[in-house]
């Protein structure tokens, strides 16, 4: 008997918003049969990440190749570094009958939900702008120009969350890791 294809799960939501913290309360959870996409990216590696675990780190010509070849579900630009998902692996993955969750900026998810109508689409927003500004500070790992470009950003893609199927409030992320939890069972149950 041939395995179910898995399902294309879209987690999404602006620049510090904590899905990395969400998600990383959910991805083991085994009822959920989750495999998570490791995107490609040409901005630099940060401390603490690792190839193949966290991005596929690139050139510049490397991921402009992958684009003319068609080779990606989605692909942005942000803050002069691509971001993208390579389609090969995605499909891999779900033929095997994995959920595949590709957590992905705001403008990718959009190129996803258009490509592909019945993936299952999760927003997650801070409980405020301000919140979302700490959490912000609080990495780090900007300048303070790109922490203003990303809040920016921030708040033109909170104006696209009625996009997605879902959106969920990250104030407590465990009770947030929780409700994506539930979404995803009962997609999964549904296709059952």
């Amino acid at each position: 008997m041939k395995k179910k294809r898995g399902l294309l799960i879209i987690f999404s939501g602006p620049s510090g918003v904590g899905k990395g913290t969400v998600r990383d309360l959910f991805i083991e959870r085994e009822d959920l049969n989750l495999a998570f996409s490791i995107s490609m990216t040409t901005r630099s590696q940060r401390e603490g990440e690792n190839e193949g675990e966290h991005y596929y780190f690139v050139s510049r010509e490397a991921f402009e190749k992958a684009i003319e070849e068609d080779a990606l579900l989605e692909h942005a630009e942000f803050v002069g570094n691509y971001y993208g998902t390579p389609i090969a692996e995605v499909n891999r993955l779900r033929d095997m009958g994995k959920n595949v969750l590709l957590e992905i900026e705001v403008q990718g998810a959009l190129q996803v939900i258009e490509k592909v109508p019945d993936a299952l689409s999760i927003f997650l927003v801070p409980p405020n702008m301000e919140e979302l500004r700490r959490r912000l500070e609080g990495r780090r790992t900007e300048s303070d120009t790109v922490l203003q470009e990303r809040l920016s950003k921030a708040a033109k893609e909170m104006e696209l969350m009625n996009q997605y199927r879902y959106v969920i409030c990250n104030d407590d992320p465990e009770f947030a890791a929780d409700m994506v939890s539930l979404i995803i069972r009962r997609n999964i149950e549904a296709t059952l």
